[in-house]
């Protein structure tokens, strides 16, 4: 059978129309293309770029349907070409305060809770997450991951006493979130709750169960702890009657480590307070247990208040009344504010909602 020049171009324009209305076939599918995706879902080339990229630029409608083709035909997006294109890596190095916990070991579940929340977020906006070694924390070797391009910014769950390297890191102009408590003169972006109103809210419940003589356990040469007994410090001065204030210094995060100090406390004192403010849930389990067992009720005789609300704070016997850190919250923030950085912008410091949380103690 012989064709004229004519009616083979016809043929091959006729088929060429007559495809893209044609699903692929399973052969076809293995092999899926940015072109294959782009006809099927009757989209630019562009177009389909940009909504696998999550650009602003495509509207909610169309990227939903790019994807849905995307994922119907197996088709994957070649992460390493894409980074070359955009010249960033997509992946969020994350470095937690390990030095501040005891040989590395951290013991809060608050700051697996964070993690979590930080690693949804970037989920979210299609960022990897690099997690660092403990050995990783210091200036020299976040420079370094910044050089060999192991990631586009960082994202440091807890200052700890790393103010100073802070600084200098982020004195280099790296793109830079820290979950933390902003000093006045901080040159990095900080996001965390607000400590002071943390520290009131406490003093105030406690003033509501007309508690009179208050205990702080944290370590308040950690930026936090340290707002937050000056919060509790300010519902005792604007008290209109005495108010006794006393303290414990705890330099170890674990619940052995609280449980021990109310234990020696405990031997220490003639008269138990009435009202304990614990810089973390985990140190109220502890304090709880401790004052039980050496006789006192709580709460009938002692209102205790935990901070971050981590899950087991409301199954704990009784359930604890804690300052609330919303994790989510968190991670999406410091995941934004990350992210614009890495875009130029410089986001000022922040603060997510801080609420009292009233349970049973």
């Amino acid at each position: 059978m012989h064709f004229s020049l004519f009616e083979i171009g016809f043929r091959r324009r006729y088929i060429s129309r007559t495809e893209r209305k044609k699903p692929l076939t399973n052969k076809e599918k293995r092999k899926v293309t940015m072109d294959d995706v782009a006809r099927l879902a009757k989209v630019s080339k562009p177009t389909v770029s940009r909504a696998l990229s999550d650009s602003p630029l495509v509207n909610a409608a169309t990227r939903e349907r790019v994807l849905a083709v995307a994922a119907e035909h197996g088709y994957a997006v070649n992460r390493n070409a894409q980074k070359l294109r955009h010249k960033r890596t997509n992946t969020i190095a994350v470095s937690m305060d390990f030095r501040s916990h005891n040989q590395n070991h951290i013991s809060d579940p608050f700051m697996f809770d964070l993690l979590a929340g930080v690693s949804e977020a970037l989920g979210d906006r299609n960022q990897d997450l690099l997690l660092c070694a403990p050995n990783h924390n210091d200036s020299a070797a976040f420079r370094q991951i910044l050089n060999e391009r192991g990631a586009d910014g960082f994202i440091v769950l807890g200052q700890g006493h790393r103010e100073a390297m802070l600084r200098e890191f982020a004195a280099t102009g790296a793109p830079l979130v820290v979950w933390g408590a902003a000093a006045p003169d901080a040159n990095y972006c900080v996001v965390g709750s607000d400590n002071v109103l943390g520290g009131r809210l406490a003093g105030e419940y406690f003033l509501g169960k007309g508690r009179r003589r208050f205990l702080f356990v944290g370590d308040t040469s950690f930026r936090e702890m340290h707002q937050r007994r000056e919060g509790l410090r300010d519902v005792v001065d604007a008290a209109d009657e005495d108010i006794l204030l006393d303290e414990i210094e705890l330099s170890s995060f674990g619940y052995e480590s609280a449980y021990d100090a109310a234990t020696r406390y405990l031997d220490t004192i003639e008269t138990r307070p009435d009202a304990i403010f614990t810089w973390s849930d985990t140190a109220a389990m502890a304090f709880i247990s401790a004052f039980r067992e050496s006789g006192a009720s709580v709460p009938d005789e002692v209102s205790v208040v935990g901070y971050n609300d981590i899950p087991a704070a409301h199954y704990f016997s009784p359930p604890i009344t804690t300052i609330r850190q919303d994790t989510r919250q968190a991670g999406r923030m410091l995941a934004a504010k990350l992210l614009r950085i890495v875009d130029g912008e410089q986001p000022a410091s922040a603060q997510i909602r801080t609420e009292l949380i009233e349970r049973e103690t």
